[in-house]
């Protein structure tokens, strides 16, 4: 079964504040916000949500392809996706753009505040799903990407009628209602995190219980961080336990690392619970790793799924 990942490649610049925002942030002085955080370290990643999701679903033995835009300063990267056996035939590269950008600062609690310059991702719309290619694909994600494309991604997959996951993941805010529900209606699958999750259901006017008795849905997936997730399955919610990481160092590309996970296990016919399963184990794996392309995945973990 092959995969086609839509979504945002980027590089993040990943900083961290020692301390915690809570205790920096004045909540009755927010209109007049001015805050500055020391952060001590920083490194630059590869990143994006398409390239982390390449990343972990190639470590499982998976491969795909790219559906995304690339700035004149991506051919390292471009190189580097290639290196995992995945095809990049489908990205736009634009010669008067940088790649995406995201500054990002951890704080001593793992909260996070992020800056995202969106650079050739703003045109990734430009490039098409080629008819000739629909047929090379029977599962795929629309993640967060630009907003004109993640419309396009969906609308030619539906049409195609290859299943894929809706992951709004932080362009969510850019969608009202109407268009979450198009989404919706056109998806397989819909995964977010539980802020995410309560977003989409007041945006749309429904529940999480309501949403996943939708008959073209074949499942709901919500996110709970160490606490696992939420399954929800024709209006039946069954959790799945989180499991405990070796050490917290970087949550970012977390969720990258569960949708890969989760792909991997709907290409292999997996039920959705053991899919879910899976994702927790490779999050918990991702989190003790700097950056969301670093973690290694023991084949023997994989075997035991």
């Amino acid at each position: 079964m092959s995969v086609l990942i839509c979504g945002s490649l980027a590089f993040d610049t990943i900083t961290n504040f020692h301390g915690r925002f809570a205790q920096q942030i004045m909540a009755d002085k927010v209109h007049i916000l001015n805050v500055s955080f020391f952060v001590p370290t920083m490194r630059r990643e590869f990143g994006g949500c398409a390239g982390n999701i390449a990343y972990t679903l190639a470590q499982l033995g998976s491969r795909g392809a790219i559906k995304a835009a690339i700035g004149n300063d991506g051919a390292d990267y471009v190189a580097r996706i290639e290196g995992w056996g995945v095809d990049t035939s489908l990205l736009l590269r634009t010669a008067d753009e940088y790649t995406a950008q995201c500054h990002i600062i951890t704080d001593a609690d793992n909260n996070q505040i992020a800056s995202f310059h969106p650079g050739a991702m703003s045109r990734a719309h430009e490039q098409p799903l080629p008819d000739s290619r629909h047929g090379d694909f029977t599962l795929a994600i629309v993640a967060p990407d630009g907003r004109d494309a993640m419309i396009a991604n969906a609308q030619a997959l539906a049409a195609a009628g290859v299943p894929f996951i809706f992951d709004p993941g932080q362009g969510l805010p850019l969608f009202d209602g109407a268009e979450l529900t198009r989404f919706v209606e056109q998806a397989s699958w819909v995964a977010v995190n539980d802020y995410e999750a309560a977003m989409l259901v007041e945006r749309m006017g429904t529940t999480i219980e309501d949403l996943s008795r939708r008959p073209n849905l074949r499942g709901v997936i919500v996110t709970l961080g160490a606490d696992g997730c939420e399954v929800w399955q024709g209006g039946q919610c069954h959790k799945v336990a989180g499991v405990a990481a070796e050490a917290v160092v970087d949550p970012t590309g977390c969720g990258d690392a569960f949708r890969g996970a989760l792909l991997h296990g709907l290409s292999q016919g997996w039920d959705l619970v053991r899919c879910v399963a899976l994702g927790n184990r490779i999050g918990a794996l991702k989190i003790a790793q700097r950056g969301g392309q670093n973690h290694r995945i023991d084949p023997a973990l994989l075997a035991a799924a």
